[in-house]
């Protein structure tokens, strides 16, 4: 069986898998700590990216303090605008109504700028070797499509993809298992999406792609995701249901580019083979 038809398959079990995690407790679990975190309206979204791209989770300094994590000394406040509230001044209003009067400037921060108490978590960093040096395949197959392959010290994100710089990143402190299914992750970002297409109502379904085209390789590769993957999709698609016509409505950008990726790491292998026979 070829890996092109592997892939209707492995989005089948991508999409399955989604929906046991969020049948579980343990996705309940996750959900009633993010219901703690603010729904911020489109122009607080902007200004959060504008100041930190990679924040995930932001909150106050004191909600953090009640999740059991503090922000560190020295963090950058990210500014976002919060709603000026007043007791209603008209006699004839109810006593509990409150008027919005205007809005004002309040400091939050991100995940990364704390140190406490783990959250509950459904994407775990994956552990493990890389035994057939499949991320130096990867960086082969970025460097084919124009894209330069870095290791950095990011603070909070595994890895990113600048189109503009033509550059992957990749968070050189974690474990080779999880560094290729980064760059796996990073590559769709970088043959699906184009420059200045990452904007916030667009992130869940770029993310949404770029990881199901790591799982999609990475299952090819033989290299086990599921602890991170399934998390990752379901935290940005939502449910089972929602992921899976997600992942249906999209199968087949997500099908090409992962067949790309394995076509060009195939012909990294065969020049291999070559080199030593």
């Amino acid at each position: 069986m070829t890996a092109t038809h592997r892939h209707p398959e492995l989005l089948e079990k991508l999409a399955e898998g989604i929906g046991n995690l969020t049948s579980s407790e343990q996705w309940q679990r996750h959900l009633d700590v993010q219901s703690r975190f603010r729904r911020y309206s489109f122009g607080n979204v902007i200004l959060i990216a504008a100041q930190r791209p990679e924040a995930t989770q932001v909150a106050g300094f004191n909600a953090w303090r009640k999740l059991n994590r503090s922000v560190r000394k020295g963090e950058k406040a990210i500014w976002i605008l919060a709603p000026m509230v007043y007791r209603a001044t008209d006699t004839q209003a109810d006593d509990d109504e409150r008027v919005i009067r205007g809005f004002k400037f309040v400091p939050v921060f991100d995940l990364a700028q704390t140190d406490g108490e783990a959250l509950p978590t459904v994407c775990n960093r994956l552990d493990g070797d890389d035994p057939a040096g499949h991320y130096a395949q990867l960086v082969s197959v970025a460097q084919s499509i124009g894209f330069t392959v870095e290791d950095h010290e990011l603070a909070g994100p595994n890895g990113d993809c600048c189109h503009s710089e033509r550059r992957i990143r990749v968070e050189v402190r974690n474990m080779p298992a999880q560094r290729v299914k980064t760059l796996a992750h990073e590559l769709g970002h970088a043959i699906l999406h184009e420059p200045g297409e990452d904007r916030p109502d667009r992130r869940a379904l770029l993310e949404l792609e770029a990881e199901s085209v790591a799982y999609v390789v990475c299952q090819n590769l033989g290299v086990e995701t599921r602890d991170y993957s399934f998390g990752y999709v379901a935290t940005w698609a939502g449910g089972g249901t929602e992921a899976r016509e997600a992942i249906k409505a999209h199968g087949t950008r997500i099908q090409r580019a992962a067949d790309q990726i394995l076509t060009a790491v195939e012909a990294v292998q065969g020049l291999a083979r070559e080199a030593v026979a």
